[in-house]
């Protein structure tokens, strides 16, 4: 998150001094701050994800099994491997990841957009969902309340999970078939990788379990940036408190 904040509060405002229109600035921001933030957490997240991936192929661990659970299977893959074998699909992780979290981030900036400039008008003229502040002079307006918030960043989290997942199965789908193959002592490549996959069940194998994932990236998605974003908010609040003037 810190890799993201950084490149959106970087990009977003490199883009408008361009002429770019806001809409087209915080897109393309939040994709930026998506790829930046995608490698950082691969660096970190690829040997976990390796390790994960050999323990859930061999099963319920027995005397018999080649792992015994996440130690054993970090020292093992080292052993054979080297640390190159826990970073094995690590360049695709990237061509998954980056394009993912690119997707996500530039489709929740946009869906957020649409769903305000859809719902805006109604809240603001019913007074629903919202709150009048006072901006000094006599002047006030209306806001979104915390729940009216949660509730458009949690559709615009789901809108966004769903079409990375679409955007992006075929792609995890290699990337998990390469953590997990067994080479035969031959080089595991990506396009090895793809001629088996497309061999054992065509182009549609590479979509299997597009319906599950979509709906884990979307409920994990809509629990993750409510989280993000009420503790950015709350943390804006103390900062303002805290600089405020007694």
């Amino acid at each position: 998150m810190g890799a993201l904040e950084a490149t959106r509060s970087a990009v977003g405002p490199a883009m408008l001094s361009l002429g770019a229109p806001e809409p087209a600035a915080s897109a393309v921001a939040g994709a930026a701050a998506g790829l930046t933030a995608a490698v950082a957490a691969q660096v970190v997240w690829t040997p976990v994800d390796v390790i994960s991936q050999r323990l859930m192929v061999q099963g319920n661990p027995c005397p018999a099994s080649r792992y015994h659970g996440g130690l054993d299977a970090f020292r093992k893959i080292v052993a054979s491997d080297g640390l190159r074998g826990l970073y094995r699909g690590f360049a695709m992780s990237i061509l998954t990841y980056a394009p993912s979290n690119a997707v996500w981030w530039a489709t929740y900036s946009l869906s957020q957009k649409a769903i305000w400039s859809g719902i805006g008008c109604y809240l603001c003229q019913y007074g629903v969902g919202v709150h009048e502040i006072d901006d000094g002079e006599g002047d006030t307006s209306l806001q979104p309340n915390c729940k009216t918030l949660m509730v458009v960043q949690g559709a615009s989290a789901a809108m966004a999970g769903g079409a990375a997942a679409l955007v992006t199965m075929p792609l995890d789908t290699i990337k998990t078939r390469m953590q997990v193959m067994d080479g035969h002592g031959e080089p595991i490549t990506i396009g090895r990788t793809v001629r088996k996959l497309i061999k054992e069940g065509g182009w549609g194998a590479c979509y299997r379990g597009l319906g599950p994932r979509w709906a884990s990236m979307s409920l994990s998605a809509t629990a993750m940036i409510t989280t993000y974003e009420f503790l950015k908010r709350l943390s804006a609040k103390k900062g303002h408190e805290s600089g405020a003037v007694p």
